[in-house]
């Protein structure tokens, strides 16, 4: 039985920077550091933490940090939010060129159409990019989709079968029906202990454990008991213990499971 955690989405790569809105948070919560951050989350028993790229010098980043621990492992992608950013022929080759052996996935990629930051078209086309790398070099997917399930379907649907997450999943029953039906993992994070409604309860007790995987999504979505502090990977182990008292599940059970999930996800090997 594994006996570790796996924060399958955080954003750590980005602690100590000042020049964009995730780095900020870090910092305006105190002066932590990546080796403090790592070290508190490996003695909590998350042994592996997925750094997650949102643009394409947080990919670079996230290649970085990944070179200097071998508990972190990076995903590249280019977030819904940064399409009206990301327009030339030479940013694409700068972001195909980060692609090596190191790299486990694309993503965060999608459709956010909750904030609308940049226009949907060239939020559709960003996603049907990343949608043709990942296919090239037969990558998985770390999906970001807030109100945006209909286009979503109908856009990936050209592209089944694929390896995929559903990162941050609040959404209803038949949304996460749909993501089942393609064999997609659901990433489940913080937003699920302060859930308080009886739809999104249900919701929690009916994906299937062997499609469930665990994120902090850190530096964002803290969870009970630690809500108003910055979220760190050790705080999968909160979310585990919520979920096995929700779900009524072993601890242990979902801590192997969820591993053995994005073990298998991620095509990780060694670990």
């Amino acid at each position: 039985m594994i006996d570790y955690l796996i924060d399958s989405h955080c954003h750590i790569q980005s602690i100590g920077l000042d020049d964009d809105p995730t780095g900020l948070l870090w910092s305006s919560k105190g002066s932590l550091s990546q080796p403090a951050v790592i070290k508190a989350s490996l003695q909590k028993g998350v042994k592996i933490m997925i750094v997650v790229g949102c643009t394409l010098k947080d990919s670079s980043l996230a290649i970085q940090l990944a070179n200097d621990y071998s508990c972190v492992l990076p995903a590249i992608g280019i977030h819904p939010h940064e399409a009206i950013n990301f327009l030339s022929l030479d940013q694409f080759k700068q972001f195909e060129d980060l692609i090596d052996d190191s790299v486990i996935a694309i993503g965060e990629c999608g459709l956010d159409y909750f904030y609308n930051y940049s226009d949907l078209s060239l939020q559709k086309k960003l996603l049907i990019w990343q949608l043709q790398l990942a296919k090239k070099y037969k990558l998985p997917l770390i999906f970001h989709v807030r109100q945006a399930f209909s286009d979503f379907w109908s856009i990936i649907k050209d592209f089944l079968p694929l390896k995929a997450v559903i990162h941050s999943f609040t959404d209803d029953k038949k949304n996460l029906f749909q993501a089942i039906d393609n064999d997609f993992m659901v990433g489940i994070n913080g937003i699920a202990t302060f859930m308080k409604s009886s739809q999104e309860i249900e919701m929690l007790k009916a994906i299937p454990l062997d499609h469930l995987i665990l994120e902090t999504d850190s530096p964002y979505l803290t969870p009970v008991p630690y809500r108003g502090t910055i979220n760190i990977p050790k705080n999968v182990f909160y979310i585990t213990e919520y979920l096995s008292n929700l779900r009524q599940e072993n601890f242990d059970l979902i801590r192997h499971q969820t591993s053995f999930n994005a073990i298998k996800l991620f095509n990780l090997k060694g670990v």
